[in-house]
């Protein structure tokens, strides 16, 4: 029986449902909405597609998204050079930025270490991370801090920990984000878990 979508339709359809987080009718929804719409909508699209491909890089420093070599946070002369926040992906670099609180620099890692996927250490952008830690205590001027910002999950926490212990001799101090209630949380909907990492760190006031 032939299919009542045709092929182009289709195309774009299965493009839409490969992407993370969009299932099948969302993917119809939009292949729909991008017919429906005016010509120049798809095709600024399509345009902001293909300048994401041929425009954007990773930075050779740190590794985050970047329009040239190097990207607009290890260009800038006055972040902290001596402190690196190590995260997973570059959305969690542009959610820490928005805290204003960081004025350090970043070492993105592109993913974490996941067994059960196959993503060991060699596939992650870790020996870069070991090169500038030991680079900098060679040039005698070693990190004076890293802080683990990897995902409060299984994979978060062993890659840390395996960074942790390959770090070890070669920096000032490694941290972890605290973890434990998020704010406006109500004590009765939180998991064990959660309230055990609270208690854990605990500060004085």
């Amino acid at each position: 029986m032939p299919s009542a979508v045709i092929e182009p339709v289709a195309r774009l359809i299965e493009a839409f449902s490969r992407l993370p987080g969009i299932g099948p009718k969302t993917a119809q929804r939009l292949t729909y909405h991008l017919l429906r719409a005016p010509d120049t909508e798809a095709r600024t699209l399509a345009a902001a597609l293909v300048a994401v491909r041929d425009e954007v890089v990773f930075c050779t420093i740190c590794f985050n998204i970047s329009d040239a070599p190097n990207c607009p946070i290890c260009r800038d002369g006055s972040r902290d050079a001596r402190r690196l926040c190590v995260v997973e992906e570059p959305l969690d670099v542009l959610a820490i930025e928005r805290t204003g609180e960081w004025r350090g620099r970043y070492h993105v890692l592109n993913g974490a270490i996941s067994p059960m996927d196959g993503i060991g250490p060699e596939r992650l952008r870790i020996a870069e991370l070991l090169e500038r830690a030991v680079t900098a205590q060679v040039d005698g001027e070693p990190l004076e801090e890293v802080i683990l910002a990897t995902n409060p999950s299984l994979e978060g926490d062993v890659t840390a920990a395996y960074i942790t212990e390959r770090l070890e001799g070669r920096v000032g101090i490694v941290t972890r984000l605290a973890r434990g209630l998020p704010v406006g949380g109500d004590l009765e909907y939180a998991d064990e878990i959660t309230l055990i990492r609270a208690f854990q760190g605990r500060r004085a006031v």
